[in-house]
Formats: C-alpha cells, structure tokens, sequence
C-alpha cells in the first residue's frame, strides 16, 4: 500500500513538472521576439509603393482637371508640368535648396528650444500636484490656440527677426511637448515607482531612470506632435511677417507666390512644405517610434 502511495506522488511530481515545464516553454515562446529584418521587396511593396502609387494618383487626377479642362483657368490650377518648370529654374538658379534649408534650419532650431523647456516643465507639471493645478489648464489652453496667433504680438514685442520667428515656435512647440510628456508620466505604473523608491530612485535620479524610460511612448507623441506644432507656426510667421534681412524660406515663398498671382510658384511652395515635414517624420520619428516599440516587445518585425 505504502508502495502504490509512493508510486502516485512521483507521478503526482512528475506530471506537475511537466506542466510547469511546458508553461515555461510557453511564456518563452511568447516573450520570443523575431529580429530578422524584413525583405527589402516585402518593404518597398508594403512602405514604399502605396504613397507612391497615392501621390501618382493625385498628379493624374491632376493632370485630367487640366487636361479635360475641368478646371481651365491656370491661374486657379496649373498643369504639373508648370510647377516642375518653376522648381526646375529655382534649381537651376540655386536658389531651391536655400528656400528650404532657410525654413529647416529655422524650425529644427526652434523644436530643439522647445524640447529644452517644454521637457523640465513636463515633469514639473506631472510631478508637482500644485504646478499641475496651477499651470496645466494653461498649457491645455495654449496647445489648443491657433499658432498664427502668435505672430502679431511676436511681431510688436520683438521686431521683424529671428527672435520673432523662434519665440512663435516656442509658443506653438512647448505646450506639445509638455502635455506629451504629462500624458506618458500618467500612464506609467505606479508599481515602477514603488520599485525605484525602494532601489533609492528618488528625485532627479527617480526621474531619469524610472520615470523617463517609462514615459518615453508618451513622450515621443508630444514630440511628434511638437514638430507638427513647430512647423506650423514657423510658416504662419514666415508668411506674416516678411522681411529683406530674415530672408526667403518656404513660407515667405509661398507669400510671394500669392503677391505675384503665380500659382505654380504657390503650389511649388506648397509641395515643398509638405516635402519636408514628411522626411523629417519618416528619417527622425517614424525610427524613434519603432525602436521604443520594439524595445518593449510591441514590433515584431522592423
């Protein structure tokens, strides 16, 4: 009796380390990542080739509007052919690269100063229980007031200059990027901060290792939508407020397309502008995004 008893717990153990086992293999198997990267064809047919064959759609479209002569006055639509010449002299003349490195250089600029603040303020806000009171129904206001806003004051205050043009970006950027950051300091686990008190991450050292880190998929929303915020506000100020010595960017050329009743030279701005804030989402965001999501097991595939 004493054998057959003996002879059930081993089976007993036995069975239960199997099941423990195959739960093991399980949860490996589901925190397995794959980190082979996808074929070049499988991401140009997946990535590349839709906006592709979209923006081919528009210049037909396009291109039939004129062509029909649905629209038939070219000072409201220019054929594309017409735009193409106009940024083919604007290169020819040299001067294309300068329209855009001109508003880049101003933007990415000012998006850098806004980080600087809006970051420290962020976790100020998300921290501090009184600042958060007192100030983050003021950063809410101010993130939902129009950029171009900015531009008269700005203009009054600070003349006709660089200075203007940063301080309406500031205007625009910063609360972006602090109601971001307050956004992803929320949604972080109350038991990762738990943890980093007990490990002695407390204050400054708190927030860099613990909070940070955590808040990163929140803070990188607040950043995108930062540019976004940046961007705009500089082309409302460069077609506001146009001066000799500030020079021609984008926006003042898109104004002075609008002056001369060109529409090719409009839509050629237009283009431009565009161009640039989807490069700059595709070579610095879109890979910021996907390393976090893949840091975190959310990509499987790059």
């Amino acid at each position: 009796m004493a054998s057959t008893d003996t002879t059930a717990a081993v089976t007993k153990e036995d069975r239960q380390a199997d099941d423990t086992a195959g739960l093991e293999a399980g949860l490996d198997a589901l925190e397995s990542v794959e980190t082979g990267r996808t074929p070049l064809r499988q991401t140009l047919l997946q990535k590349v080739l839709p906006p592709v064959v979209a923006v081919l759609l528009v210049v037909v479209v396009w291109q039939l509007l004129v062509s029909l002569k649905i629209v038939d006055d070219p000072t409201k639509l220019p054929a594309p052919s017409d735009v193409w010449a106009e940024i083919e002299e604007s290169w020819l003349e040299g001067e294309l690269l300068g329209y855009i490195w001109t508003s880049v250089s101003r933007g990415l600029l000012g998006f850098l100063l806004a980080l600087v603040i809006g970051t420290p303020l962020g976790l100020l806000v998300a921290r501090v229980r009184f600042v958060r009171a007192a100030i983050g129904p003021i950063l809410s206001g101010l993130q939902s007031l129009p950029s171009v806003a900015w531009v008269p004051p700005a203009v009054i205050w600070l003349g006709l200059n660089n200075s203007m043009m940063y301080a309406v970006i500031l205007l625009g950027a910063v609360p972006s990027i602090a109601n971001g950051l307050v956004s992803g300091v929320d949604q972080v686990p109350p038991l990762y901060l738990r943890a980093g008190r007990t490990m002695g991450a407390t204050g400054l050292r708190g927030a860099w290792h613990i909070v940070m880190p955590a808040a990163l998929p929140g803070y990188v929303a607040g950043m995108k939508q930062g540019w976004a915020f940046s961007w705009r506000s500089l082309m409302a100020a460069e077609i506001i407020a146009s001066s000799p010595d500030l020079g021609v960017g984008l926006g003042q050329l898109l104004e002075n397309g609008r002056n001369a009743s060109s529409m090719s030279l409009v839509f050629l701005a237009i283009i431009l502008i565009l161009v640039v804030g989807i490069a700059i989402d595709l070579l610095i965001f879109s890979p910021l995004e996907r390393r976090i999501l893949r840091g975190r097991g959310l990509l499987v595939k790059s």
